[in-house]
């Protein structure tokens, strides 16, 4: 079995949106030990971590079991725990880990959505992704999320950001990466990469999803962390007007991906972050605060800041003290953001 903790540590588990029902966990028994939670920082309660996939390179290796989540009696702390004869199949053993989510389990509602896996050809690859949809979409259609993991990571695990629970009139698709290196899933990040596989999946997915459910144009929108906000940036670039807002998470812009149409942009970044450098994140910042052709700052709340607060394509930050994590917060921001905008024409 694969445990892997997803608390921060401290004592004090910040408290998850009123309307979202506590997760389901099975507890352990009195005399079962902790297990064990990695310290974090004492400044930073209410940061979930979600370290990078470099601290858990053999992750991938359950990339199509879906998780248990357990829970522990003394504080809100989450595993993940796979079937035992996943280890038996990967024949290898699975250390202690910590997890690629911040709040991943904390926030609750995956487990009890009903969702359908999604395939597609393309290339002669096969490609996929979990889709959370709502029973009854507007008449005007759903807005739609496309939603894409860190490298490393998983659809199954990253649903667990649960963007479909914050925002449950939407279409949410959490996306699968393909191979990149050292068996590990991710994504292209430049234009032509890996021969744009993942541009192609993206493109052959819209049709499909157009095709199967109502789905309003105007309200289509990109999120990803890490390899995946890389990602979503590159969306930008080469799928203008497609996407109403995108929302990167401790992510960089290449210098090769150039946006050239204004769009809004939310981009969560940690000040402690030393996989995508804190600076680097800074740079995309800029850049897309120069292709919107914003400037005039305002404050929208604690740590966070918004570029042309009035106009059509705003750039909104929210810089956390924390390092390469996905705080628990992000999700409900991003949906709040992408709820205030709408594809222009």
């Amino acid at each position: 079995m694969l445990p892997t903790n997803c608390f921060d540590g401290s004592a004090t588990v910040p408290a998850g949106p009123a309307e979202l029902p506590s997760p389901p966990c099975h507890r352990p028994a009195a005399s079962t030990a902790r297990p064990p939670s990695p310290a974090g920082p004492a400044e930073l309660p209410s940061l979930l971590s979600y370290p990078t996939a470099r601290r858990h390179r053999r992750l991938h290796a359950m990339k199509r079991v879906r998780p248990e989540a357990t829970c522990s009696e003394h504080v809100q702390s989450c595993s993940l725990r796979t079937p035992s004869s996943t280890n038996v199949e990967v024949g290898m053993r699975m250390r202690p880990t910590h997890l690629v989510l911040a709040g991943l389990l904390l926030i609750p509602g995956v487990a009890d959505a009903a969702a359908e896996v999604m395939r597609w050809q393309v290339d002669g690859v096969t490609r996929e992704a979990i889709v959370h949809a709502p029973a009854s979409p507007a008449a005007e259609g759903a807005p739609l999320v496309l939603s894409f993991h860190g490298f490393g990571d998983h659809m199954h695990n990253f649903q667990y950001t649960n963007v479909h629970v914050a925002w449950p009139d939407a279409i949410v698709v959490y996306f699968q990466g393909l191979e990149r290196r050292r068996g590990l899933l991710g994504w292209q990040v430049e234009p032509g990469a890996n021969g744009d596989r993942d541009l192609e999946l993206v493109d052959a997915a819209l049709r499909s999803l157009r095709e199967t459910y109502r789905i309003d144009d105007d309200r289509i929108y990109a999120t990803g962390y890490s390899n995946g906000g890389m990602f979503t940036y590159l969306l930008w670039a080469e799928r203008p007007g497609v996407f109403a807002a995108y929302a990167p998470v401790a992510a960089r812009l290449r210098p090769s991906v150039r946006p050239t149409q204004a769009a809004p942009v939310f981009h969560v970044a940690g000040e402690r972050d030393r996989v995508v450098r804190f600076e680097d994140q800074e740079a995309a910042i800029a850049a897309a605060v120069e292709v919107n052709g914003v400037d005039e700052t305002a404050s929208c709340g604690a740590g966070c800041t918004v570029y042309g607060a009035d106009t059509a394509a705003p750039v909104m930050t929210w810089i956390h003290p924390g390092a390469h994590i996905y705080p628990r917060e992000t999700t409900r921001r991003i949906v709040s953001f992408f709820r205030q905008h709408s594809r222009t024409r």
